[in-house]
């Protein structure tokens, strides 16, 4: 009986170190550009029935970088919309309260809404070789043939609603309490761009500088350079 690679499936931009790390411990890799996920692998549940686990790999400067754009929370609605089993990979040694100007409970509050809210595991590593072999230990768990990994894997489309509270999100000081205090006030998007300052204001907690920061953002002339 010939032994079969676990086989997995890596995104082209992924780091060469780890892919290599990958093929050291017994994978067949196969790179490919993917747009959700930094890797898929198969895996089974107690029922012996096959599911798709999707990974997200972030080093902790990217995971920084990307709670500041909103990326993050993004990228895990699309993972956990997409596969049976999504996991994030946190990888790196260095203290991540020490090495960007973050308050320590803003990093928590972050991880406990991935780990709580999205139910989301979350696995921290020291390097690629360490991402490496628990990949690899989570892929050797197949024993049997695997039906072929779907690369385009159908992305659940946002409600109208789920869409209009990411893009008020968006406006610069706006998070997801005062996005749905603005919606619940104006009614649409529209409503909002066309307030004036002093109904702005009417907002809780958005104040005469926040609500001229928003107005000159709704007004000011995009510039080409």
């Amino acid at each position: 009986m010939s032994f079969k690679m676990p086989r997995i499936i890596v995104d082209h931009r992924e780091n060469k170190k780890l892919i290599k790390e990958l093929i050291k411990e017994g994978m067949d890799v196969d790179i490919k550009q993917l747009d959700i996920a930094d890797f898929i692998l198969q895996t089974k549940n107690l029922n012996n029935q096959i599911q798709n686990v999707g990974i997200e790999r972030k080093t902790i400067n990217d995971l920084l970088n990307s709670i500041i754009d909103k990326r993050l929370i993004n990228q895990l609605i699309i993972l956990k919309e997409n596969f049976d089993n999504p996991l994030l990979i946190i990888e790196g040694d260095e203290n991540i309260y020490s090495i960007r100007d973050f308050h320590p409970n803003s990093i928590r509050g972050v991880i406990a809404t991935v780990a709580i809210d999205f139910q989301i595991p979350i696995i921290y590593t020291k390097n690629e070789r360490d991402s490496a072999k628990y990949i690899s230990l989570i892929a050797k768990r197949l024993e049997k043939a695997r039906k072929p990994i779907s690369l385009t894997p159908k992305r659940k489309p946002l409600t109208v609603q789920e869409k209009q509270l990411f893009l008020v999100e968006s406006f610069p000081g706006i998070g997801p309490i005062l996005a749905k205090s603005m919606l619940k006030e104006f009614k649409s998007i529209k409503n909002i761009i066309n307030a004036e300052e002093q109904e702005l204001q009417k907002i809780d907690k958005i104040g005469k500088i926040k609500s001229k920061e928003l107005k000159n953002l709704f007004e000011e002339e995009f510039k080409f350079t």
